[in-house]
Order: C-alpha cells, then sequence, then structure tokens
C-alpha cells in the first residue's frame, strides 16, 4: 500500500500539491471574505435579515469548502508518504537516524493535528450553524444570535489564524527537502 502511494504521489506530485495548495486557499480565503468582507455587509442588515443571511451565506461557504478540506487531507497523507518524512527520520523500528529529517517529520505532525484542529472546528461550525436556522425559522432570533455570534467572533478567526499557520508551515516543509 505505501509503495503504491509513493509511486502515485510521484507521478502526480504537480497536481497533487496544486490540488492540496488550492484546496488551503479556498478554505482560508473564503474563511478571511466572510468574516472580514461579508460579516462587515451583514452589519447594515436589520437584524432578523442579517442573521438570516448571516446564516446562508455560512452554509454556502461550508458546502464551497467543505469538498476541499476532504481533498487537502487526501493530498496532505499523499504528500507526507510520498516525499518519505519518516522514511527520511526514523528506521523500521522507530529510532532516530536523522535529527534534522526527524524535527522536519515533526512538523508534519503539527500541520496535521492543525487541518485536524480545523477541521473539527468547521464540523462544530456547521452544527451551531445548522441549529441557528432552526432558531431563525423558529422566530428566535435571540438563540440564533448566540449561536452565529459564537461562529463570526471566535470559530472562523480561530480556523483563519490556524490555517495561516499551516499554510506557512507547508511552505516550509515544501523547502524542507529538495
Amino acid at each position: 500500500m505505501k509503495e503504491a502511494m509513493v509511486t502515485f504521489f510521484w507521478e502526480y506530485s504537480t497536481l497533487i500539491v496544486f490540488l492540496h495548495v488550492l484546496s488551503a486557499v479556498v478554505w482560508v480565503g473564503g474563511m478571511i471574505a466572510m468574516r472580514f468582507a461579508a460579516h462587515n455587509a451583514f452589519l447594515e442588515l436589520e437584524p432578523p435579515v442579517r442573521l438570516a443571511r448571516t446564516a446562508h451565506a455560512l452554509k454556502r461557504l461550508f458546502a464551497i469548502v467543505s469538498p476541499f478540506v476532504v481533498i487537502l487531507i487526501i493530498t496532505a497523507v499523499l504528500m507526507a508518504v510520498g516525499w518519505g518524512f519518516r522514511a527520511a527520520s526514523v528506521d523500521a523500528n522507530g529510532n532516530v537516524i536523522d535529527e534534522a529529517a526527524f524535527a522536519t517529520y515533526q512538523l508534519v505532525h503539527v500541520k496535521e493535528a492543525i487541518w485536524l484542529i480545523m477541521a473539527l472546528n468547521l464540523g462544530a461550525m456547521i452544527l451551531r450553524r445548522n441549529k441557528a436556522q432552526k432558531k431563525i425559522d423558529a422566530g428566535d432570533f435571540a438563540a440564533a444570535k448566540g449561536l452565529l455570534g459564537l461562529i463570526g467572533k471566535y470559530m472562523v478567526p480561530l480556523n483563519i489564524i490556524l490555517g495561516v499557520i499551516a499554510i506557512y508551515l507547508g511552505v516550509t516543509l515544501r523547502y524542507s527537502h529538495a
């Protein structure tokens, strides 16, 4: 299985890296656009309309970014295996064979953990948005505001920060080997 992944990666490495970078750009860029462009535009609307528009915009954003999250995770695994970060840093028994390569391998895990946290946060945002939509439909705008407010104030900004860090780590990893 591993050899097949390595072969597949090297046959399609340019496409895989492109899809990975594109996925990160769409995901993080979409959140930046939502938080700093759409959010400010929604503030000009009356509260009931604002909540409905925000919930609708978030639904569309999540529908757009979700497939890219899946692509990002798949391409991340292909790149981690294909570039051989583990093989360059530890032997078959898990003993470190190269300290510098091991440090790089640890960065791979940090980046993977960041994307995982972001994906879990995205899942939580989707659930909150769906609950908020039910509250909006029922006319409970105060509850909807509380659900959506947390997304805009904390959850999206957290993913933006983590995403920028992950992108930086990706650039670092990309240039950590020839």
